[in-house]
């Protein structure tokens, strides 16, 4: 048995201690750290087993690091926001402590996410014998997972890779975010960026869109490509890769709603002068959105996340979509979450127990497409997450990227 730290006390963070704690052969000591102790408290009071909660400034290196060493856990699991990814990286460094996170480090002062800074820790991290594993989400995670599956068992070489990201569900809330609403509309704000024959191709926000009919009966959505970060990942560790692009869906509601918004100023990220103060126009408006954990009870239907790859094998040309179908209802019942943060947290915890488990090792930092997918798979299946693979004819237009 071992011992986690989880930091971070959000929606994701409630997934992760429900799967955690329901592995208490892996996980045999939980401790549960964010700078809100009544967040940690809530969380630990929904559970069969005991666990520790304590309060933690994640900014303040000095003191996480006093934390851990008092501690001591085998792993840091990481899931508090992206501004705070490395001041938890040099923690985990201080205490030489393995580290595992869902997202990667994003500043707070520029709409901005790139995986250099973290990589830029790999030599420390290789020199002090810790393990890093970047981007243990869905996506990225399972989404960089699916693709090195295919590319490992039903392909020689992988040419292009279209993520598409679809939420079908409906929390019925005039605007909401189903994740942290100031990282929501960070991303959803910024231009777009895909990788294309060895260069990236940069397009103004949203601006590129198709209808997508989803599998199974869940309807037609339109998708909008973004750049994500795993698109980045990817380039970098599939040298053959032709192409790579990341596709989401967004309501008309909600994007008319992000219009207004943006038009009015309130999705800005640098500080203005109210009333003597200096405020962030974004950061108030999340104030006043709904946190998306009190959307679980709310929110029905399934999100239907996954990748469509083609490239080649034995000499001919192959496409296949591989892909996780989530109920919001189900994973709600479970974990007292909506689909989208128990999407999250279930690949979390697998990458944590894997590395806990030395199946998945190695000294410096890494992301997940550089580690082995079987065993990674298996465990969506049993853990909540059980995908598809379908191969594709070359007339099914609806999967047919240009």
């Amino acid at each position: 048995m071992s011992k986690v730290m989880i930091i971070g006390a959000g929606g994701v963070s409630r997934v992760v201690v429900h799967k955690c704690a329901g592995l208490p052969e892996v996980f045999g000591e939980i401790v549960l750290a964010s700078r809100t102790m009544s967040k940690c408290e809530a969380i630990a009071a929904e559970l069969d087993r005991p666990i520790l909660t304590c309060s933690v400034d994640a900014d303040n290196v000095p003191e996480l690091t006093a934390l851990l060493e008092k501690h001591r856990p085998d792993l840091v699991l990481n899931v508090a926001l992206p501004y705070q990814d490395l001041h938890i990286m040099d923690a985990c460094l201080a205490a030489e402590i393995d580290y595992i996170d869902t997202a990667n480090y994003e500043p707070t002062d520029t709409a901005k996410f790139e995986y250099s800074w973290q990589w830029d820790y790999h030599d420390r991290f290789r020199e002090a014998g810790v393990t890093a594993v970047l981007g243990s989400g869905f996506d990225p995670g399972v989404t960089s997972v699916f693709a090195m599956y295919l590319r490992k068992h039903y392909f020689d070489e992988v040419r292009a890779i279209e993520i598409v990201d679809c939420n079908a569900g409906d929390h019925g809330q005039p605007f909401a975010t189903n994740f942290n609403p100031e990282i929501n509309i960070r991303e959803v704000t910024a231009k777009g960026r895909y990788w294309q024959a060895g260069e990236w191709i940069e397009t103004e926000p949203l601006s590129v869109s198709r209808p997508f009919v989803l599998p199974e009966g869940l309807g037609t959505m339109n998708i909008y490509t973004m750049y994500h970060e795993e698109l980045e990942s990817l380039a970098r560790h599939i040298p053959e890769l032709k192409r790579a692009r990341f596709w989401m869906s967004f309501s008309d509601n909600y994007l008319k709603h992000l219009e207004v918004l943006g038009n009015v100023g309130m999705t800005r990220i640098d500080e203005v002068e109210f009333k003597g103060q200096k405020i962030v126009p974004l950061q108030f408006l999340k104030a006043l959105l709904p946190d998306p954990a009190s959307l679980g009870p709310l929110t029905k239907g399934q999100t239907c996340i996954g990748c469509i790859v083609s490239g080649v094998k034995d000499g001919m040309p192959k496409r296949y979509y591989i892909y996780n179908i989530c109920s919001h209802e189900a994973a709600y019942r479970e974990t007292n979450s909506q689909a989208i943060s128990y999407t999250t947290g279930v690949p979390a915890m697998i990458g944590a127990k894997l590395v806990l488990q030395h199946v998945w090792d190695g000294d410096g930092v890494f992301n997940m497409e550089e580690m082995d997918p079987d065993p990674f798979m298996e465990d969506l299946n049993c853990f909540g997450l059980p995908w598809k693979v379908v191969e594709l004819a070359a007339d099914e237009t609806n999967y047919a990227f240009s």
